[in-house]
């Protein structure tokens, strides 16, 4: 079977590192190409992250592209409190020597979707959803050529990590996220209800860095300096690894368990701006947009990562 083609649409982030760099060691998915776009921290920097995790796997082949460098309507909102001031802390960093990519990164998309066979490209998204949206309203006709949208946004049972509502990648944009969950593309989502519960644990971590090649060993860096935020404000053994839920369920998704949802997103609240409206107990006549998951086998997520990222 022929490897799942895949655009990685991010804004690196230790935990995007995560995720790019597990997808890059599977052989089920082919990564085509990585857009960036602004969220954790600003776009020069997401864009630069990029392709410093490409060279620290060896693959300076796959092209990057900028996109947007901030949301539709609002001022950006970044994340350096969590991920550190260059967004991959933890980490001695380089000058990469791959330059960007011509070009925009919707245009890249747009461009992807029409030249690739129909249903044979997904999106990851692991960052505000700018980029998505703009591809969508300047070329309608890609959504129904997409095969999947799968991405990791909002939260309902747990609430929120940015407001007491609203989980930061929806947040940033959520004028992006209604557009994107309102256009009619099979979606799956990772939402904090999962992420929060695949912990980078000092074992976990430990196990990581014993891979010994240099994708583990600075993945191991940056899970320890980015598991600090978290570990004070849960409480807990290490902290939440949110982006690769998104490349682990494409790889094997009888890990996690969920259920067909409608997904409403709030635009109009000060209140609760960002929040997923998650119809999990089909108590409305809304159709259901996405597949939303809800539990996660997190020994077996970590023993996926593991395992991977030894192989780079």
């Amino acid at each position: 079977m022929p490897p799942r083609k895949i655009i990685i649409d991010t804004d690196p982030g230790q935990d995007d590192a995560a995720a790019i760099m597990l997808a890059l060691a599977s052989p089920e998915l082919e990564v085509v190409g990585i857009t960036a776009v602004a969220g954790n921290v600003p776009l020069a920097r997401t864009a630069l992250n990029a392709r410093i995790v490409l060279e620290i796997c060896g693959r300076a082949d796959i092209p990057v592209f900028a996109g947007a460098e901030a949301p539709l309507k609002r001022k950006l909102v970044t994340a350096e409190h969590v991920h550190g001031k260059t967004g991959l802390d933890g980490v001695e960093l380089f000058d990469p020597a791959q330059p960007l990519a011509s070009g925009h990164a919707v245009d890249f998309i747009i461009e992807t979707l029409r030249t690739e066979p129909e249903k044979s490209v997904t999106l990851c998204a692991l960052g505000p959803l700018t980029n998505i949206a703009m591809a969508f309203a300047r070329a309608p006709d890609i959504a129904a050529r997409l095969r999947q949208i799968v991405l990791m946004g909002g939260g309902y049972f747990e609430g929120g990590n940015i407001t007491p509502s609203a989980e930061f990648n929806i947040y940033v944009d959520p004028e992006a996220a209604a557009a994107v969950f309102g256009a009619g593309v099979p979606i799956t989502m990772m939402p904090l209800d999962v992420t929060h519960k695949v912990l980078t644990t000092r074992v976990r971590v430990a196990r990581l860095r014993a891979n010994g090649n240099r994708a583990s060993r600075a993945m191991a860096d940056m899970l320890e300096f980015y598991e600090r935020f978290d570990e004070r404000k849960y409480g807990t053994d290490g902290g939440p690894l949110h982006d690769p839920t998104v490349i682990a369920w494409l790889i094997d998704p009888e890990m996690f368990s969920g259920r067909h949802c409608n997904v409403e997103i709030e635009t109009g609240s000060d209140l609760t701006l960002g929040a997923t409206v998650v119809d999990w107990w089909n108590v409305t006549d809304r159709p259901d947009n996405a597949f939303v998951a809800g539990d996660v086998d997190s020994d077996r997520f970590f023993d996926l990562l593991i395992e991977r990222l030894a192989r780079l």
